[in-house]
C-alpha cells in the first residue's frame, strides 16, 4: 500500500474502512485493487431501495429479484458518505 494510501486512511478514521482478508469469500467480488476493498458493508444495508441504492444493479427477468453482483458501490474505500446518507431513505421507509 502506498504512503498516500495509508495516510487517507488516517484520514478518514478506522470506522469507515474494514478489510476481512482471512474470509473464505474475501474479496466477494472481481476486483482489480485488493488493498482498497472494503468490508464493512458486507451485506448492502441499501438493496431495500431498489432503483434508489445509487450503486450498479440489474433485475431477474423472470423472478423479479435485485440482482447485486456486479455493484461494487459497498465495498469501495470512498462509498462510507455515501452509504450513510442512502441509509437515511432505508429510515424513511420504515417509519409509521
Amino acid at each position: 500500500m502506498s504512503i498516500e494510501k495509508e495516510k487517507n486512511l488516517e484520514n478518514q478514521g478506522n470506522y469507515r474502512f474494514f478489510q476481512n482478508r482471512e474470509c473464505e469469500y474475501f474479496p466477494c467480488h472481481a476486483v482489480n485493487e485488493k488493498d482498497d476493498f472494503n468490508c464493512l458493508f458486507c451485506f448492502c444495508p441499501l438493496y431495500a431501495l431498489g432503483d434508489r441504492c445509487g450503486g450498479r444493479f440489474s433485475y431477474d427477468n423472470e423472478k423479479g429479484i435485485k440482482d447485486c453482483s456486479g455493484c461494487l458501490l459497498p465495498h469501495k474505500r470512498d462509498s462510507y458518505d455515501h452509504i450513510c446518507e442512502k441509509t437515511k431513505l432505508v429510515i424513511e421507509m420504515t417509519r409509521k
